[in-house]
């Protein structure tokens, strides 16, 4: 297993081909399917193509750059952080924690030690977090991992046109 970065209770690492079947049944629960459902992957075929693209990546500063959370005591993978691209020399970032494992400070734990880390990588200064304006859990992650909310209001997401918060991160100096 490749570490991006470890922090007290996890490694960030690269995904493997054997992490599948965690991608697939960590992709099915309702917060996924209501919140990112282009991240839901109903079937492990799904999840093993995605696999192998995210794999592709590696490497590069194309993205999206996505990688596995794995609990450090039992190895188990809950989920993903990651930096996707979204136009202009802008990154995003995206981060899901399975449902069994949320409420428990790791996405936040992620995130915090994740963006030093990769926006040094793309060479970007400041990263954007975008969420439904619904998903209070997220928007808690983004401000306890100091993003700033400039914009709340109707706005594009995903395939339609949702209320909206938008922050940025900015790299410390």
């Amino acid at each position: 297993m490749n570490v991006l970065v470890e922090t007290e209770r996890l490694l960030i690492s690269e995904m493997t081909m054997a992490m599948v079947m965690d991608v697939h049944k960590n992709s099915l629960d309702e917060d996924t399917r209501r919140f990112v459902p282009d991240e839901v992957f109903e079937t492990p075929e799904d999840a093993k193509e995605t696999v192998e693209f995210l794999m592709s990546r590696y490497g590069s500063t194309d993205g999206p750059l996505v990688y596995a959370l794995i609990l450090k005591d039992g190895n188990a993978n809950i989920g993903y952080v990651q930096l996707v691209p979204i136009g202009e020399g802008k990154w995003e970032i995206g981060y899901h924690v399975a449902k069994a494992y949320t409420r428990k400070g790791y996405a936040t734990e992620a995130v915090t030690a994740f963006l030093p880390v990769m926006a040094k990588r793309v060479g970007t200064e400041e990263v954007y977090g975008i969420r439904l304006l619904e998903n209070a859990a997220s928007g808690r992650v983004l401000e306890k991992c100091g993003f700033e909310t400039f914009f709340v209001g109707e706005g594009g997401y995903h395939d339609g046109v949702y209320e909206i918060s938008k922050s940025v991160w900015k790299a410390p100096l």
